[in-house]
């Protein structure tokens, strides 16, 4: 039994690669990594990796986390610079016995040290969009933020989590959201299972979403239900409280290969495959209270492709 599960249809390339590691009796961690690594190098998309869209100064600060589900063992990146694949940097600090997280310079001076592609992360497309969105009235992060996270088991029963992200177009310099933050953005034990968030980071700390729904699956709950339960209340608990809750959608899976996702957005995807399951698109709907998924049609993927690669002209 193997599976492998992730946010966002911009995963389905990644995800198909690391299916044919797990299949192949390959380890979790060469799975999730390659998987991630994919999406960062692909420039179209706007969120993650390069090509990943700019702060409010036009630099491109990226974060990103690894977890091994059997040791626990957790490595980050905030805020780096000017590097290639943060996800790889965040693997390499999972195996450091202390100085697991590291942000913006000590982070760059690491990864240095360490021998990891240099790259300027800003594409022109990318500056066309800043050059764009500066134009208008008001200069203020935008409502996407398309973080790309992953939960993978391998047949030998090893779990996996990894995340990576640009964070919010237009963020103050320095900023850091959920998706480095153990508990927040990602979490997985082997025993147990894991989860991913992705979504406005600030309303997802709020919570520490991924732990909750970990705890929930080792309560026995399925990962669907513990995701439907952990996003509802604190969607629910942020309303009561502040009036309104940011953008949340969480994936999960469990060390018997189940999968879930629960979201309060419309229009939300995700990517699986298991063994039995070729690697799926799958949208999100709400009926009745419940999130219920449908499979991407033909022409919603074109269409995704297409509007992601169409040529930008600044205004």
């Amino acid at each position: 039994m193997w599976g492998i599960i992730a946010t966002w249809r911009m995963a389905l390339e990644g995800v198909t690669s690391a299916s044919k590691i797990l299949k192949e009796k390959g380890d979790a961690g060469d799975a999730v990594v390659r998987a991630v690594k994919e999406v960062e190098d692909f420039p179209f998309y706007k969120s993650v990796g390069y090509g990943g869209l700019p702060n409010e100064e036009m630099e491109v600060e990226l974060d990103a986390a690894y977890m091994n589900g059997n040791t626990l063992s957790i490595g980050a990146v905030g805020a780096i610079k000017d590097f290639a694949n943060p996800v790889l940097i965040a693997r390499k600090l999972s195996h450091e016995p202390v100085n697991n997280f590291l942000v913006g310079e000590g982070a760059e001076k690491y990864a240095h040290k360490n021998g990891f592609e240099r790259k300027n992360m800003l594409t022109e497309r990318a500056k066309i969009h800043y050059h764009n969105r500066s134009k208008e009235m008001e200069i203020k992060p935008y409502s996407g933020h398309d973080t790309v996270g992953m939960i993978c088991l391998d047949q030998q029963e090893k779990m996996t989590a990894a995340t990576s992200t640009s964070g919010l177009f237009m963020k103050r310099a320095g900023r850091v959201g959920d998706s480095p933050v153990s508990g927040s953005g990602f979490y997985v034990d082997s025993e147990i299972g894991g989860a991913s968030a992705t979504g406005l980071g600030e309303d997802v700390m709020k919570g520490c979403v991924s732990y909750e729904i970990v705890r929930m699956m080792k309560e026995g709950m399925h990962p669907q239900e513990a995701c439907e339960k952990a996003v509802s209340h604190i969607n629910a608990l942020l309303i009561k409280k502040r009036g309104k809750a940011g953008d949340m959608s969480l994936i999960a899976l469990n060390n018997k290969g189940e999968w879930g996702c629960a979201t309060n957005i419309e229009g939300f995807s995700f990517v699986v495959a298991t063994d039995s399951l070729k690697p799926t698109v799958y949208l999100v709907e709400h009926e009745n209270g419940h999130c219920v998924f449908k499979v991407a049609s033909q022409q919603w993927m074109d269409e995704y492709m297409r509007s992601r690669t169409a040529p930008l002209e600044k205004k």
